[in-house]
């Protein structure tokens, strides 16, 4: 008879304790989750970093963290996709009173985009699982992958070609903080440059030279089409090779601010839900690298815009150095080129991999 009472008890005591749970369960609970860096390359591993606090006298048996992911995030623990493309993260905490957890998860990240785990879905409950409250929290944990940068030898050498010939056919300027000497007068050179201790020294005008400094306004512009008569958007079994092209451009950009020059990108391709074509013109600055890689990690797969329509909106930029890279070549694409460069540009055409004549 004691052991029934006992039991009896014992099941009281559990049933009052989880509807105490199901419905003080998740008060008093904090979440967050971050990424421990903000930015990386495509192929690379960060952490994320979930923390669960419980700041009650109360033990949560269990508490389950829920989020639906996208398959590009690859955990170690990986679970099949669904349908859409994404997976169903989990992780299973148990908190006991005043008790914070910090967890880590070793992620890495499979595709250039830019991503946020958001929604998550709090379970708690007790052992038995019969008494269980949820609710869905909104958590900020944002990264952006860059695309990744490719290696000297996976540049095809033509392209590398392209960029050395970018950077020696760029125009010559006369640089005034550089002088190669001082000589006599010549008629022609500018009153500005005349070097009057020298003048006052031997009683003969003389005149400073300059040296000349390169300056190369590389601008990478990018087809998003496969051939000339696209209309419809590419599937995503089609879009490898604009993403190669998308490496091969930051690449190029990055290779030129690197060498101390001013570089930018077009595309008809958009940013994120905008639906215009992207176009950085060529700038320089200490954050211009991590600025055009973050807009090349936004861009999305999408013509918004004919190639040829789009290039002919560029004839607006003059003097600038161009790498053109498309899928095909064309009498129509050439033509466009050939406008380019009546104003005063240098455009080189490369033909990606696989790429033929439309």
């Amino acid at each position: 008879m004691s052991v029934i009472v006992i039991l009896l008890v014992f099941a009281g005591i559990c049933t009052a304790y989880g509807l105490l749970l199901q419905k003080f369960g998740l008060k008093g609970l904090k979440c967050s989750r971050s990424f421990s860096r903000p930015a990386v390359f495509e192929g690379e591993e960060a952490e994320l970093v979930e923390v669960i606090s419980n700041d009650r006298p109360m033990l949560v048996p269990w508490l389950r963290l829920e989020s639906r992911i996208s398959q590009n995030l690859q955990f170690n623990r990986q679970q099949n996709p669904d349908a859409n493309g994404y997976i169903y993260h989990k992780s299973l905490f148990t908190l006991m009173p005043y008790q914070r957890i910090t967890r880590r998860h070793r992620v890495r990240f499979l595709h250039r985009g830019a991503y946020n785990i958001g929604n998550a879905c709090l379970t708690a409950g007790d052992v038995a699982g019969l008494f269980q409250c949820s609710r869905d929290q909104r958590m900020n944990a944002p990264v952006v992958v860059y695309p990744r940068l490719l290696d000297e030898q996976e540049i095809p050498e033509p392209l590398s070609r392209l960029l050395g010939d970018c950077m020696v056919e760029r125009q010559l300027l006369r640089d005034p903080f550089l002088v190669n000497c001082v000589r006599p007068y010549r008629p022609g050179d500018p009153v500005r440059d005349i070097h009057w201790p020298a003048t006052a020294r031997t009683g003969e005008v003389h005149a400073r030279v300059h040296d000349f400094s390169a300056q190369s306004r590389l601008m990478v512009v990018i087809n998003a089409q496969l051939k000339e008569a696209q209309w419809d958007n590419l599937m995503e079994y089609e879009q490898d090779r604009i993403e190669r092209a998308i490496s091969m451009a930051a690449t190029l950009c990055v290779r030129a601010l690197r060498a101390g020059l001013t570089a930018g990108f077009a595309t008809n391709m958009p940013l994120d839900d905008l639906e215009t074509c992207t176009v950085f013109p060529p700038s320089g600055g200490a954050a211009r690298e991590e600025e055009l890689l973050s807009a090349f990690a936004h861009l999305r797969v999408l013509r918004v815009r004919s190639f040829n329509t789009f290039l002919e909106s560029l004839t607006a930029y003059t003097d600038l150095d161009m790498i053109v890279l498309s899928c095909y070549d064309s009498e129509a694409l050439q033509e466009r080129l050939r406008a380019l460069r009546l104003r005063g540009n240098t455009v080189c055409l490369h033909v990606l991999e696989g790429g033929a004549a439309a």
